[in-house]
């Protein structure tokens, strides 16, 4: 008998501990989760037809220690509206408003609004800071509201940019991401408008799925992004110059970790301020590092050699006759200076540029084995967690004529997307895998449940050994060849490749005078910390990319060098001389 007392009342004591936890579990998400949230709805004192303040989860950069820095949040302040109705002196009212306003209040449309019979709410100026709002507000202007608002703010400005996104209407009037990461991650970071009072079960019980909860609600949260605030500071400073300096077109950077695909700078010039979109054109809202394609000339060389070698048709020791130039299909091809070599090994493919070199390896391939490889480099989506994703224009290597499969051995007849190009190259870097590239790392929940995303599709493209074989070419053009010999690191290898494009013209052919330029390195060459992109569109007055491109990828890799404290990687021996 006692016994069974005694289980009672131990039900009931668990039951009691049980509801004491989830009061005190309530009470933690109304006064800590979200307290500020309903601190600001009860703040805000005029109910219209959409009265819910805007509510979005935050986007992250992440710096090198783990630091998470913000790259899209919320900033809070006061939007101004007058009741017409009620409005006494509309030419005081303009004249108070205008003076806490940030953006110009043209005067004449705010007296035709004031104007406006049967109409009790209109409003006429936002984003209004805290200070502005509470002086406007302490006026008490008869017929004027200042009211409670939010809106998405970006911190960086103009930072990534193209890559984190913008928030704006769309054909239902609802605000939602349109671009970048915040069109990609829309269902995570959107919130409903009851997000206040759901089920907080969904956040404490939200690494289960959807056994439990509702699946959306479940995953609804921040984004974290591998994007590094300092280095992406830093290549897009230099972008700006050289494109600038050289008057390019536009010009573009990534810069990848080849092991993993994580993507720790990307960014293109020009580019916009996210938080002025008042003379942004729609053309500039794309990200051009994932939508545009490009014919990148020789840096297309290594994957190349790479097949090459992987398919057992060369090997490093193997040699050519290098003619300088060669007839194909009535076209002829010849190498940048049109210079014979003579009979030479397969390095010097890659150390000197050749394009005869290159179109020879693609003919001892053969046209079925060479299509194979740059399907499976290029046939496909990267995947890349970013909308409108360009495919790779490859279609003239399924052609009978044996002149396209030369083009393309040097980079021209196909063109794909920097970021297409960058993660072909980084299949060399790593030992002939391809990663998926990726900007979001993690989801982290209003609970502080962090959900790491998994990116760990690899795809075999060449053999390890074929990867470290043109990994040795590429570090020794960068010993030997790159700046004159000048660019050598004594304590560190670097592997690298430049490349020079003509242009097409519109009716098929190439420009004489007008390029792309390019140029790749990763570093140290045999286990790469990171893998770097540059280009530079239609530079004026130069025509080579060692010219354009070489003096900032030099300063970017010592910059990453002393950044992340990478460590030699070979022995330091001094010049006897």
């Amino acid at each position: 008998m006692r016994a069974k007392f005694r289980f009672r009342i131990r039900i009931i004591l668990g039951l009691t501990i049980l509801a004491t936890l989830l009061i005190l579990g309530r009470l933690y998400f109304v006064q800590i989760v979200y307290g500020k949230d309903y601190s600001l709805k009860a703040d805000r004192q005029f109910i219209s037809g959409n009265s819910n303040l805007f509510d979005r989860g935050s986007i992250y950069f992440t710096r090198k220690d783990g630091t998470l820095i913000s790259a899209a949040t919320l900033s809070t302040g006061f939007l101004v509206a007058i009741n017409p109705q009620t409005l006494v002196d509309p030419e005081a009212a303009y004249t108070a408003i205008s003076a806490v306003s940030s953006s110009t209040l043209n005067k004449k449309s705010f007296l035709v609004a004031a104007a406006k019979p049967n109409v009790i709410y209109v409003q006429v100026a936002r984003h209004l800071s805290d200070v502005a709002g509470k002086s406007l507000s302490a006026k008490k202007i008869t017929g004027v509201m200042v009211l409670r608002e939010r809106w998405r703010y970006y911190p960086g400005n103009i930072l990534a940019a193209q890559s984190i996104g913008i928030v704006s209407y769309g054909s239902s009037n609802t605000l939602a991401g349109r671009t970048g990461l915040e069109a990609q991650y829309d269902s995570i970071l959107s919130r409903s408008s009851n997000e206040l009072y759901k089920n907080f079960f969904a956040q404490i019980f939200s690494n289960v799925g959807s056994l439990f909860v509702n699946a959306k609600n479940a995953h609804e949260g921040n984004i974290v992004t591998t994007i590094e605030p300092e280095v992406e500071t830093r290549l897009a400073n230099d972008l700006k110059k050289i494109n600038k300096k050289y008057s390019s077109a536009n010009s573009g950077g990534i810069i990848m970790d080849p092991k993993t695909g994580e993507i720790i700078a990307l960014a293109t010039y020009p580019t916009y301020n996210s938080n002025d979109l008042s003379r942004v054109t729609p053309a500039l809202l794309g990200n051009p590092l994932v939508e545009h394609v490009y014919e990148f000339g020789s840096i297309m060389k290594p994957l190349t050699m790479a097949s090459g070698l992987s398919a057992g048709v060369i090997t490093p020791n193997t040699t050519y006759n290098d003619t300088g130039c060669v007839k194909v299909s009535n076209a002829r091809i010849c190498n940048w200076d049109l210079k014979a070599r003579g009979v030479i090994p397969m390095i010097e493919i890659i150390k000197q540029s050749l394009n005869v070199g290159a179109l020879w390896i693609a003919n001892q391939l053969g046209q079925e084995q060479f299509r194979t490889y740059f399907t499976k480099l290029f046939g496909q989506k990267t995947g890349i967690d970013l909308p409108s994703e360009g495919s790779a224009l490859i279609g003239n290597i399924s052609k009978p004529q044996q002149i396209y499969y030369d083009t393309a051995s040097f980079g021209e007849g196909i063109a794909v997307t920097p970021l297409q190009m960058i993660r072909a190259l980084g299949a060399i870097a790593n030992k002939g895998m391809m990663v998926e590239p990726h900007l979001v790392k993690s989801v982290v929940l209003e609970s502080g449940i962090t959900r790491t995303l998994a990116w760990n599709k690899e795809t075999k493209v060449f053999t390890p050994t074929a990867a470290r074989e043109t990994t040795v070419m590429m570090d020794a053009l960068f010993d030997d060849r790159l700046d004159r010999g000048k660019a050598k690191i004594p304590t560190l290898s670097v592997a690298v490749k430049t490349g020079t494009a003509q242009l097409p013209t519109p009716t098929g052919t190439y420009y004489k005078n007008r390029f792309f330029h390019s140029e790749v390195a990763f570093f140290p060459s045999f286990n790469p910390r990171f893998i770097i992109l540059l280009y530079t569109n239609d530079p004026k007055n130069f025509e080579y990319a060692s010219e354009t491109l070489t003096p900032a990828l030099l300063d970017l890799i010592h910059f990453l060098i002393n950044y992340y404290a990478i460590p030699p990687d070979r022995a330091f021996t001094p010049s006897t001389q």
